[in-house]
């Protein structure tokens, strides 16, 4: 069992606020306080929106001050005298809250995997930032909608973090992908990562472009994590018996949806969190095992755009809500 230090840095905000609430602080180390907790040492965790919705205050946050990060990958350091699946030494990612932190204490029941006794840096980076973000895609793709061969599939922010990974894992399904984002460039990136239609919205009316794509018909699922300025859009787009998966704020909350405007199509409407579909070891255990699988044959690829130190997280934050990112954004933590 490895010596812990009293204090940790960690990134946080202690009121709600705009990107200056933001400051890396020194806090308290956790420390082994029952026989099932375990200690992760993090090495690299991944960016997500919902740290943002978190920090604005569109989520409540269980505390202040309120450590941020979702997601890591590091190595066990501590672990307490009835843990037995892990052990001191074993290289590891999970999905907990505080993982903007060199030192994070979950049990032996979180949402943690182990990974291969050697890894390379860029292993852990990929690790730190794959889980959340992944799992969402798969799940998403499985359960919220069922994807299937020559489906017509609409993702928003496409070249982004879980975007790309849709595109990748339902283009795999043989399902006709079209592919939106803001740049030419991004969407000659989803092209490479398997779509097989773009739009870009900044310059073509979606709606209009989806019915050209489908032949008039609409998609058969939408998968829209943008929220408050693409909702109209997306429902405009799905066919007859269409699904749509919102699960996102990028623009701002969904505003309350009159329920009748489902009927006119019998649109089927979901608003999934990942967790919900991974709450089981059974559930985990499938998922992560699918996921890890297809990282490590190389079936499935996570595109680092950036890495910041800790430190800078306020600048990768900033980074993300631009809109100007695509892939995943990594923060390092020091050791």
């Amino acid at each position: 069992m490895s010596a812990i230090p009293k204090t940790q840095l960690v990134s946080l905000f202690e009121t709600t606020g705009s990107l200056d609430v933001l400051k890396t602080a020194k806090i308290a180390s956790p420390q082994i306080a029952a026989a099932n907790d375990i200690i992760i040492k993090n090495k690299y965790a991944g960016v997500n929106f919902i740290d943002s919705y978190l920090r604005k205050g569109l989520y409540p946050s269980p505390e202040l001050p309120f450590t941020l990060g979702q997601e890591s990958s590091g190595v066990v350091v501590a672990i307490g005298d009835e843990v037995t699946n892990f052990k001191v030494g074993d290289n590891v990612a999970y999905i907990a809250p505080k993982a903007f932190a060199q030192y994070t204490k979950l049990t032996d029941k979180s949402k943690l995997v182990k990974l291969d006794d050697n890894l390379s840096e860029d292993e852990f980076k990929i690790y730190g930032g794959a889980l959340l973000q992944g799992l969402t895609a798969l799940t998403f793709i499985s359960e919220s909608y069922n994807v299937k061969k020559d489906d017509f599939i609409l993702v928003w922010a496409a070249s982004g973090g879980t975007g790309s990974i849709l595109v990748q894992l339902a283009s795999q399904r043989g399902a006709k992908v079209i592919a939106i984002a803001s740049t030419s460039e991004k969407l000659a990136k989803t092209k490479e990562l398997g779509a097989q239609f773009t739009i870009n919205y900044k310059t073509e009316d979606v709606a209009a472009r989806v019915k050209e794509i489908t032949n008039g018909q609409g998609v058969a699922a939408v998968y829209d994590s943008v929220g408050k300025v693409s909702f109209d859009i997306s429902l405009e787009s799905l066919t007859r018996k269409g699904t749509f998966v919102s699960f996102g704020n990028a623009s701002g909350m969904v505003p309350p949806l009159v329920i009748t405007r489902l009927s006119a199509k019998n649109i089927v409407f979901v608003r999934p969190r990942v967790l919900g579909y991974v709450e089981t070891p059974q559930e985990w255990d499938h998922y992560t095992g699918i996921l890890l699988n297809a990282l490590q044959s190389g079936d499935l690829k996570l595109d680092i755009s950036a890495v910041y130190p800790l430190s800078e997280f306020s600048k990768a934050t900033e980074a993300l809500e631009s809109g100007k990112t695509s892939g995943k954004l990594i923060i390092e933590i020091p050791q």
